[in-house]
């Protein structure tokens, strides 16, 4: 059995998630579809719109066949630690022969060879890398600048665009870790990543997500035509979480060396941060007072997630080295003993039930520890239990 593999958060499903999904089978040839999803937090620094577990049971009833979770250490770092994650966890099944993702340009082959230009650091390269951060750009742009300055044959539109990002660093992590899957693109229809304008049937996540704060009859409409019947109905009766103030509650209590440990933190940026928020006491306030081009409003609004749930750098690093786990959120349950069986066939323990959990050692166990610890909290912040030892069969 061949899985092709996408990874991905579905905050909220949508349809061009769906669109995605029937996308993937119809181009990839592969048997079943295997999601890895981001939990109940995001790689922007937010709190998911639904739990990981009603999302993942859209995402079996739309066209998937099973869904495990990116663990949370990965789910809310930078693009290269969130690629480089989810890679070290498939890269570990061997049914998993192909990784689907949305994209904005570009083909398997661009993509390639712009992962490879990443990967070459010459002495040169990272005399051209330091010389670009002196002006303030991050890191990120500060790597993509002395790439492309280096290699002529690299597509600048794969080094800017977020989808494209993403889609070069899946690349660069599967060359950096000898991985045999293949890359599969898929061009993105309607919306963009960060695209506020709702569209008529694919607007992007980010747009609906706006929707659901704007109880206006034309917002009401935009989520009715943009996300699947069974979405629907559980969209309409989310409640808006307390995250943000949770988030700023908790960088007020955290010494600032506990706030440098943060995958994000870097340069004093925990004092600046812990500085800001006592003199404005108010999220997007505080964080706009030190959003510049080194310091964007996503990576800062990362660090304030990393605090609160207590991931850090050094941890991270060590996860993306290490033997993890399965955790499996959603299965198609006339499949699920096959499925399953090809998870057994992996490097790692599957975590179907709360016994699975004595499987896990060493670096496992602490890396599930703060899925756990993710999970109370948003059990907190909704006010609803779920058990994070679930698996639901659709």
């Amino acid at each position: 059995m061949k899985f092709c593999a996408v990874v991905c958060e579905y905050n909220p499903f949508h349809n061009g998630h769906r669109f995605q999904l029937s996308e993937i089978r119809r181009i990839s040839g592969c048997d079943k579809i295997l999601c890895i999803m981001s939990g109940n937090f995001t790689q922007r620094g937010e709190a998911a719109v639904l739990h990981k577990y009603e999302r993942a049971k859209h995402a079996v009833e739309c066209g998937a066949d099973m869904v495990i979770e990116l663990p949370t250490a990965f789910a809310v770092s930078s693009a290269e630690l969130f690629a480089k994650g989810a890679v070290h966890i498939l890269g570990s099944i061997p049914a998993v022969s192909t990784l689907a993702f949305g994209c904005e340009s570009g083909d398997k082959e661009s993509f390639l060879t712009a992962a490879k230009a990443t990967l070459n650091e010459s002495k040169e390269f990272k005399a051209a890398l330091k010389e670009n951060m002196k002006g303030g750009t991050s890191y990120i742009r500060a790597r993509n600048e002395a790439v492309l300055a280096f290699h002529d044959d690299v597509d600048e539109s794969l080094l800017s665009s977020p989808n494209n990002v993403l889609g070069t660093e899946y690349c660069r992590a599967i060359l950096a870790e000898k991985k045999e899957i293949e890359p599969l693109p898929i061009p993105r229809v309607g919306g963009g990543y960060a695209d506020t304008s709702l569209f008529k049937n694919f607007s992007s996540a980010t747009a609906l997500r706006a929707c659901l704060k704007d109880d206006t009859r034309k917002s009401k409409k935009a989520l009715k035509r943009n996300v699947p019947e069974q979405v629907l109905g559980v969209l309409q009766n989310a409640k808006e979480l307390p995250f943000e103030t949770a988030a700023l509650c908790a960088l007020a209590a955290a010494p600032a060396e506990e706030i440098a440990k943060c995958p994000d933190c870097s340069e004093g940026l925990e004092n600046r941060l812990k500085n800001m928020a006592r003199s404005n006491p108010e999220y997007e306030s505080a964080l706009d007072k030190i959003v510049s081009k080194r310091y964007t409003l996503s990576r800062l609004k990362r660090i304030l997630a990393q605090n609160f749930l207590g991931v850090h750098l050094k941890d991270v690093r060590s996860y993306a080295e290490s033997p993890l786990y399965y955790k499996v959120l959603a299965v198609k349950k006339t499949d699920a003993e096959e499925l399953l069986g090809e998870l057994a066939n992996g490097a790692y323990p599957a975590i179907v039930r709360k016994s699975d959990y004595n499987l896990l050692k060493k670096d496992a166990l602490a890396c599930f520890a703060t899925d756990v610890h993710a999970n109370d909290l948003y059990n907190a912040l909704s006010g609803t239990y779920t058990n994070e030892f679930d698996t639901l069969f659709v």
